[in-house]
């Protein structure tokens, strides 16, 4: 029975853009086990994945080398006796655990001195790759042949218990058709939707029946409490109410889903959700959701700068992306 370890990525978009490559190692390898070292927040979503037999806490947070420790971890995991590991992140240290593991097949791109820490060894061909799901899915063949395509779509399995526990525990109430927003992005302001622009659209949603929750970390609490004030009461602020695991549980209970480019997108379309997706300073063409999905976006030429904040001071990108517009891609998303 074939078994290999995946060094996850540390972002949940990018979790669930490596799903294609889990899917295809499967169906190269009748009966393996795949297991998967992940940091703790992306857990839930692993544990989702119907390819992914456990997932294993990575304790190292960014930035962190700890040698000693990851050395300690590698010797534990060869218990396991993994025949290959693959390593996602492209930095040196994910690629230290392996090693100290004593897995005898390393495989991962060629970055950050890694020579030696890996010896499968890809090379990036950024223009032949340019969806960062296939640069995942290219480590499931043989150095320098082409990617399988196309890509298996990303999908959660919910269970329909926890679900309905999760949506008592929270007071929602299912009797109208729910519209989940997901306003946040971590990794800047650059790919968030104006909060007056949610607000708006809550009220236009709200007027044709629909519930709104709004879904995000504890870090988005307050931007959520600004768009439920003025979204006067449309809207239901659950932001940094519930860990992940709940939100992705609740999140499959929605009609249709809005969100910025985000991890909570991925996860929306992983669940099959109807989906809008918000695109300003990114790109669809470099991290698309995998599965049926609305791109909401406005042509200029600034955009995709890829910036955290916008650089020109103006914000066009979202700003002229207005609530009646993305209003227009609801409708074409339940339809």
């Amino acid at each position: 029975m074939p078994r290999i370890l995946i060094v996850a990525p540390s972002w949940i978009g990018d979790t669930l853009l490596a799903q294609p490559l889990f899917a295809r190692l499967h169906e190269k390898h009748p009966g393996l086990v795949l297991d998967a070292l992940a940091p703790a927040w992306t857990k839930p979503v692993l544990e989702r994945m119907p390819e992914i037999a456990e997932t294993l806490v990575s304790p190292f947070a960014h930035g962190e080398l700890r040698l000693g420790e990851r050395y300690r971890l590698g010797k534990s995991l060869r218990q396991h006796r993994y025949d290959e590991a693959i390593v996602l992140p492209n930095t040196l240290k994910s690629a230290l655990v392996p090693f100290f593991a004593s897995i005898p097949v390393r495989t991962g791109f060629l970055g950050e001195g890694r020579r030696g820490l890996l010896n499968r060894i890809h090379r990036l061909d950024r223009k032949t790759l340019p969806l960062m799901a296939e640069r995942y899915a290219q480590l499931a063949e043989a150095p320098g042949e082409p990617v399988h395509r196309p890509l298996s779509a990303a999908r959660l399995a919910v269970n329909e218990t926890n679900r309905d526990a999760a949506m008592k525990h929270f007071g929602l109430d299912r009797s109208r058709p729910v519209a989940v927003f997901a306003p946040g992005a971590e990794y800047g302001p650059a790919k968030r939707w104006p909060a007056r622009h949610f607000a708006a659209l809550a009220e236009l949603l709200a007027a044709r029946g629909f519930a709104v929750w709004l879904i995000g970390s504890p870090k988005e609490r307050a931007l959520g409490d600004e768009i439920a004030a003025a979204a006067n009461e449309a809207a239901k602020n659950l932001c940094g109410a519930m860990d992940l695991a709940s939100a992705i549980d609740v999140m499959s209970a929605a009609r249709v889903v809005v969100s910025n480019d985000s991890g909570t997108m991925h996860v929306a379309a992983a669940l099959g959700r109807p989906l809008v997706a918000l695109y300003g300073s990114s790109s669809p063409a470099h991290t698309p959701p995998l599965g049926p999905a609305r791109i909401a976006r406005i042509q200029i030429g600034c955009s995709p700068c890829f910036k955290r904040e916008c650089p020109l001071k103006h914000f066009r990108c979202m700003n002229d992306l207005t609530p009646e517009r993305v209003l227009a891609e609801v409708d074409q998303a339940l339809a």
